[in-house]
């Protein structure tokens, strides 16, 4: 989705499946970009429609949630790619320190060291023809009410960096004015946010009111407030930093090799993922044995880069090219670029006679059943989700570690949930392929508790 913010001719580019936004600034004639995505594209088209040109991009920190676009970006538009000087990186860049100004046509950008998220992060603040900032690229500084998560470079220094995202979003607050529009690059869903964000826009002023580094007096309070919100995040994280700091190869969408069905099952026999990209419900309806239920949504490569183990080959099915081509892009911008190869048709066509199935349910159905021998309620949310209310009775086993962990889920039939039903999805399709009888709890999670189920003390 790309829409247009009224301010100094900028246009957000965003990514919902990974909850970023990514920016496009320009005087309508040239141009910069904040924080690219993988492809591309997207960003030389946007140039296109402007009708501008591309003289720099700026990262504002070595990003753990995606693969940048950056160098790629800089690379084919020849314009100069600027990255905190503080991080080392594998190619030739532009270092950015504090106080760093970089001026292109009427627009001047300027470097602010924030760091919290990452030790060396900066944010960049934009002004036209020697104005005041009219907006500040935060990155995952200052996000909508919230702050930018300070776990991902190790325990150690977690403490560190949360302090020092506390005084980072003091500073931005102290020095900018307050209608400067604020735009981050993290907080519409993403794990790197550290607790929740509020709102669709914001402005220095707006997170004077709302921030919890700006409202929390004490930077005590904060630290301990941020730690607490602090859940599990992604384990393909941990990719993410090393690629960019190596510099990502440009994106591609070649298609797969096609396979048959003969290729389909050699590839499920020899424990590959092979990822349906159907629908969860038409999955569970009929479907291909042995595949795994990962449906084409807004959180489709989070949850397939979450749960598949990295190294493990992967092979997409679907309905059409088109399908399988958009979760191409989705899963370029995780750093999976490489595929098997993709199988397009029916099940039926596909499968021969190796098709499985099993029911969908909702909460309402599961409490017909909870008294009955042989049922197994299978919790497979977050830590923090089950520490904050479960259902009394319930094995918990976290969606991503549920493929090491199928002997821990006790024997008879598994009525498997999550909050919302996706995670429960890819849970019950690995199930299934492990040849346990699942029930999918297609429902939401308030419902458990409004159908009065039993909740554990």
């Amino acid at each position: 989705m790309t829409t247009t913010v009224p301010v100094a001719r900028i246009v957000t580019i965003e990514t919902p499946s990974l909850g970023d936004r990514s920016y496009l600034a320009h005087d309508g004639e040239v141009a910069v970009v904040v924080d690219p995505q993988r492809d591309i594209d997207r960003f030389v088209e946007a140039a296109r429609t402007a009708g501008v040109r591309i003289t720099h991009v700026f990262e504002t920190h070595i990003h753990n949630d995606y693969v940048s676009g950056g160098l790629a970006l800089a690379r084919a538009t020849g314009a100069l790619y600027v990255v905190p000087a503080g991080d080392e990186v594998e190619f030739d860049r532009t270092p950015a320190d504090d106080g760093s100004r970089f001026d292109t046509g009427h627009l001047a950008v300027t470097a602010l060291a924030t760091p919290g998220h990452t030790p060396h992060h900066l944010a960049y603040a934009l002004s036209e023809d020697g104005g005041p900032p009219l907006a500040v690229f935060t990155g995952g500084s200052m996000l909508f009410g919230a702050v930018g998560r300070s776990d991902l470079i190790g325990p150690d220094r977690t403490d560190e960096l949360t302090r020092a995202q506390y005084r980072s979003v003091r500073r931005l607050a102290a020095e900018l004015p307050d209608e400067t529009a604020v735009l981050p690059t993290h907080g519409f869903g993403s794990f790197c946010s550290a607790t929740p964000t509020s709102g669709d826009s914001s402005t220095v002023a707006d997170e004077r009111d709302k921030n919890i580094a700006l409202t929390t007096a004490d930077e005590d309070t904060f630290v301990d407030a941020v730690l607490a919100g602090l859940a599990a995040y992604p384990r393909y994280y941990a990719h993410m930093g090393p690629a960019n700091r190596h510099g990502a190869a440009p994106f591609r969408l070649d298609a797969p090799r096609p396979l048959d069905p003969a290729d389909l099952r050699a590839s499920i026999d020899a424990g590959e993922w092979v990822v349906d990209l159907r629908s969860r419900r038409v999955f569970a309806r009929h479907h291909i044995a042995g595949t795994i239920s990962v449906e084409l949504g807004e959180n489709f490569a989070t949850l397939l880069g979450w749960t598949k183990p990295w190294e493990t080959p992967l092979t997409l099915v679907g309905d059409s090219a088109e399908q399988v081509r958009d979760a191409q892009r989705e899963l370029v911008r995780i750093g999976i670029d490489e595929l098997t190869g993709a199988a397009v048709g029916t099940v039926d066509q596909l499968a021969g006679n190796a098709t499985s199935s099993y029911p969908t349910a909702g909460f309402a159905d599961l409490a017909q059943v909870l008294d009955r021998d042989g049922v197994v309620v299978l919790d497979v949310r977050r830590p923090d989700e089950w520490e904050s209310g479960h259902l009394a009775g319930a094995v918990h086993i976290p969606f991503w570690e549920l493929e090491g962990r199928l002997e821990d889920v006790p024997g008879g039939e598994v009525w498997v949930h999550c909050a919302g039903g996706f995670r429960a999805a890819i849970s019950a399709s690995m199930l299934d392929r492990a040849g346990r009888k699942v029930v999918h709890v297609d429902d939401d999670w308030s419902r458990a508790a409004d159908l009065g189920l039993p909740m554990a003390d």
